[in-house]
């Protein structure tokens, strides 16, 4: 396969040389023409200036002066002019080395090579431009999970200090009576679910972080899937108030991995949920598009700012920066929902205005 980024060195690295050797081939002409030039003025000067004898010392002195001067000025010519041409290329050479060793640390001030190099200076200041933002990237990345686990650490000893407690409480006291005893209990099942779900997202960083995501594709009824998911959460959409909008287009069949698609539309419908007002709405759509299909999440909500709907696909990354908010999870869910559908070959996008949240995703036909 053909690499059009190698095919526009190869054709850089041509021009430069045929410049090269175009500026040698004009050069020498040059100093060819100067040369000759140069010799016939001074033999005329020298032979109109007095009348000359064969026996006359000088003449002779002018003579063999005149047969040496255009063979060794040519040579000590050529070989200037090709030192000079020979040490440009090498000279080109260190600045690239330079520059390379520059590139690997990249520092505050861009590249500078010599004005024959302008495209490669270019094109490497693109690169160490990409090279930071990357690295400020990642920066940020690491420093958003470092502190998401010193965050779920932390928070790990409030559920868990309460399990205890109400467990102990129970041992100690056991005159407690029925409707207590049923308290405590139910609060401390609370407290043991919320630690599991804090252990969950502990699982979910290390896995997000140390695997790679593979798809195992197969043709599945997915207008089917889509109701079976949306049904089982129904008793959750009904504790909060809220209800399905359902617009389900019917008999669509994909080729997909059924699995990964299933936690893709379990992301969305759990962020839905999260984020939804009470007593609203959610609307689920599925359609068939050219060449695919599409599907549409939207429920009522805060409005998400530009800024953080830019950023609401990266890892780590979440819309409430408060621990203790019982709809921030590790900030992963969308940052793999992502993930999936773009290996699938298709795209996602998030759109939010007048208290709404919606989520598009594309899905090709063939997976």
């Amino acid at each position: 396969m053909n690499n059009p980024f190698a095919q526009k060195n190869r054709s850089l690295r041509s021009r430069l040389a045929r410049r090269l050797l175009l500026r040698y081939c004009i050069s020498l002409v040059s100093y060819v023409i100067f040369l000759t030039a140069s010799f016939f003025l001074a033999h005329y000067i020298a032979t109109s200036s007095r009348i000359w004898y064969l026996n006359d010392p000088l003449y002779r002195f002018l003579k063999l002066v005149e047969l040496l001067f255009l063979p060794l000025g040519a040579i000590a010519g050529w070989a200037g002019i090709t030192y000079y041409f020979i040490s440009k290329p090498l000279h080109y050479v260190d600045e690239l080395v330079a520059a390379a060793e520059e590139l690997a640390q990249p520092a505050g001030h861009p590249i500078q090579l010599s004005e024959d190099l302008k495209t490669v200076q270019d094109e490497l200041n693109q690169v160490r431009e990409q090279a930071l933002r990357n690295a400020a990237l990642a920066k940020e990345s690491e420093q958003r999970k470092n502190d998401l686990i010193v965050y779920l650490a932390h928070d790990l000893k409030t559920p868990l200090t309460s399990v205890i407690g109400y467990l102990s409480l129970l041992q100690d006291e056991p005159q407690l009576s029925p409707q207590l005893q049923e308290r405590y209990t139910g609060i401390a099942l609370n407290k043991a679910q919320r630690l599991e779900d804090l252990i969950n997202e502990f699982f979910d960083i290390t896995r997000f972080s140390l695997t790679t995501l593979t798809l195992e594709p197969e043709c599945i009824h997915l207008s089917r899937m889509l109701e079976q998911i949306s049904s089982e959460f129904t008793p959750i959409l009904a504790e909060k108030g809220l209800t399905w909008d359902l617009h389900l287009e019917k008999d669509i069949d994909l080729v997909c991995d059924p699995d990964k698609l299933a936690r893709v539309f379990d992301n969305l419908i759990r962020n839905a949920i999260n984020y939804s007002y009470a007593d609203s709405p959610i609307y689920l759509s599925l359609n068939r598009a050219r060449g695919g299909v599409l599907l549409e999440i939207h429920n009522h909500g805060k409005t998400i700012s530009p800024d953080k709907l830019a950023r609401i696909f990266e890892q780590f990354f979440r819309l409430d920066s408060s621990r203790s908010s019982s709809t921030c999870g590790a900030g992963l869910g969308l940052a793999i929902t992502k993930e999936i559908v773009e290996l699938h070959g298709g795209w996602i996008r998030a759109k939010s205005a007048d208290e709404s949240i919606a989520f598009i995703l594309f899905l090709p036909s063939q997976g």
